[in-house]
Formats: C-alpha cells, structure tokens, sequence
C-alpha cells in the first residue's frame, strides 16, 4: 500500500527565480522511518484543484544534516512545480513517502575515492547531496563537478557549492558550464561535446584514478557523457545516474512499440501489496499493469509513471511481462525479476507481481 504521511513544510525559500527549496518539518516519531542515503528522493502528494497530483524530487540535503530538503524548479506547464513555486507557504502540509530510491553508493571512511559529478541545471539536487556527504564522511575522498546551466544566475546552490569547496578547499574543483552566457574562456561556453570532453580527459580528469561517476540531468546529456567516459576505459559499473526525462526518443518509441505488440489479452493479475492480494483482469483501456490496478481500485505506490523513479517498482513471481521503457532498474535487478509495474506490458496468461520488496 502506497504510505503517505502529512508532513508541515518548515520553511519554503527561492535558491533562483524559477527554483523554489522546500524544507520539511519531520517529527521526531517519524525522524528514523524518513532516514534516507545521499542521492534518494521523496514522492510528494498534493491534491490540487481537485487532482491527485504525485511528484519525485531529490534530496538536495545530507544525510548528515538530519534535514529534509528538496529543490523544485518551475516548468512552465507543470502543475506541481508551479503550486510549489507560486503558493506553497511556510506551515503548509503536502503528503509525502518515506525516502526512496537506489542512486548513489555507500561511503567508505577507510579508502582513499576520487569522485567525478556531472549535472545539469536541477540535475544538481541528488550531487550535492551526495558531496556534501562524500566529503564530510570519507576524509581521504576529492569531488569533481562538472555543472552545466543557461546562465550564471540560474545556477541552483551556487553559494552553497562556494562554502563547499572553501569549506573543502584542494578536495574540491568545481566547473560551470553555461549554455546561454558568454564566458572568457571557451572550453566553458556551451554543453559538453568531443571537443569539451577530450579536453577533459586530458587535464581534469584521471579515468584509471576515477573510482565513480555519477551523472545526473536531461537524457541526452547523460546518455552522451556515460558512453564517452565508458569508451575512454571507464568501467560501466563504476558509472551511475539519473534521467530527468521531457519525451520518449525515437528509439524508446520502437521499444514501447514492441512490447505492445506482445501483449496478452485479457491477463488475470495478481498484485501482492501489504501481506494481500488484489486480483484483477486486464482490459483494453489500459496497456500497463499500474494504471489496471489503479483502475481497478488498488491503492499502490507511484509518482513519475515515465520509468524514471522507481517508485512502482515490483517483482515478478509468476508469468510474463514487457517493459515499454526503463530508466530506473539496473540490469542485475532487470535480472532478478524485477519490474516498473507503470511500464509493464502483460506478455502471459497470467501474471503475479509482489510489491512487498
């Protein structure tokens, strides 16, 4: 069962003019079913103008901190980010999930680490969650980030990034990027491309030192920095990230596509939620098992529906089914039987999916 509880927004304040920071007043009954690991999100409940409106946001804070923060920036047609930004007030409550998610890696107190962070725009929130956390728990850790935005002024956290790496100072180096403001030196005007990326490479950054890279941002960005760094003879596993999605590329089209047209009419599924079972059977008004359910009356946990978050993630235990897209899973859990259950298309007879994971 989908567990939101009703939580006071502590302080809400502006980081840019389109970015809003919420902080959140958990209890102290709550403080230890709210711990979370750098890199984590919460899903946000909201009912506004009469709509159930779910979101994922990143942790921008530390673990360390005992503070829950998230930064929401404004999209022009989003309903959440715009209540957010335009409305929600101090002394407020939103409904929100206990922390999620499996970006970021366990920090290491005895190993000396060199990690390399690359973001874009509000790809900075789970990054700095995790630096802040690498530098103040691993003493013998570096960071590296490599930060691209449109301008200088829309540069989210950039104060607290400066403390940071005063703070830190030679563990540190950060690197700005802007897309839509000049600056003197060339290698930092504009995304990152071959050109940027051997310069790179070759003075700033030490592939066979680098012991994790963690990207964070629109797909293209990541998708294009994760194979160059990977062909440049980073292991892939040394390699993590998060998407923040706008549209399905053409190949996820054909993917989505495909697995359509493997799907099984009239499947009878079995959802395991909570130590129960909720049975019911696929129509065509549906093409995922999360939208059936929810059709149907079940009460199961999403946010994204887009394949990015992992919230409706669920395990499959008996039959068959096909995923349209995943921007989530790993492989090793695609190989347990794992599945986005907002993503899954029914391919069997039968199907029964455990949520209790």
């Amino acid at each position: 069962m989908a567990q939101f509880y009703d939580i006071t927004v502590k302080d809400v304040c502006k980081e840019t003019s389109d970015c809003s920071v919420i902080t959140f007043d958990v209890p102290e009954a709550l403080q230890q079913e709210f711990a979370f690991r750098q890199g984590q999100h919460l899903n946000l409940r909201k009912i506004i103008n009469g709509q159930d409106v779910r979101r994922s946001y990143s942790l921008c804070s530390s673990p360390l901190e005992n503070v829950w923060k998230v930064a929401v920036k404004q999209i022009p047609t989003g309903i959440f980010s715009t209540y957010v930004n335009e409305e929600l007030q101090a002394g407020d409550q939103l409904s929100v999930m206990k922390p999620g998610g499996s970006f970021g890696v366990e920090t290491n107190t005895e190993k000396s680490k060199n990690y390399l962070f690359f973001a874009a725009g509000s790809g900075i929130t789970p990054v700095l969650s995790m630096i802040k956390t690498h530098l103040a728990s691993e003493p013998k850790a570096t960071c590296k980030l490599f930060y691209v935005n449109k301008t200088a002024k829309s540069i989210i956290f950039k104060e607290e990034l400066e403390q940071l790496r005063n703070k830190y100072f030679g563990r540190l180096e950060i690197y700005y990027f802007l897309t839509k403001e000049k600056r003197d030196i060339d290698l930092f005007n504009g995304r990152f491309d071959d050109e940027k990326m051997q310069v790179l490479t070759q003075n700033f950054i030490d592939i066979p030192d680098t012991d994790d890279v963690f990207l964070c941002g629109p797909e293209e960005m990541v998708t294009y920095v994760s194979d160059y760094l990977i062909n440049a003879g980073l292991p892939s596993e040394q390699v993590h990230f998060e998407l923040f999605v706008t549209g399905l590329s053409e190949a996820d089209k054909k993917r989505a596509a495909a697995a359509l047209e493997q799907r099984f009419e009239g499947t009878e599924v079995t959802i395991l939620d909570g130590g129960k079972e909720f049975r019911f059977g696929m129509t065509n008004d549906y093409d995922n098992i999360l939208d059936a359910a929810l059709g149907a009356g079940a009460d199961l946990p999403f946010a994204c529906k887009g394949g990015v978050c992992s919230t409706c993630k669920c395990k499959i235990l008996e039959g068959a089914v096909e995923m349209k897209i995943n921007y989530a899973l790993e492989e090793d859990e695609v190989a347990k039987n794992y599945v986005l259950s907002c993503q899954a298309v029914p391919t069997s007879e039968k199907v029964v999916l455990d949520f209790d994971v």
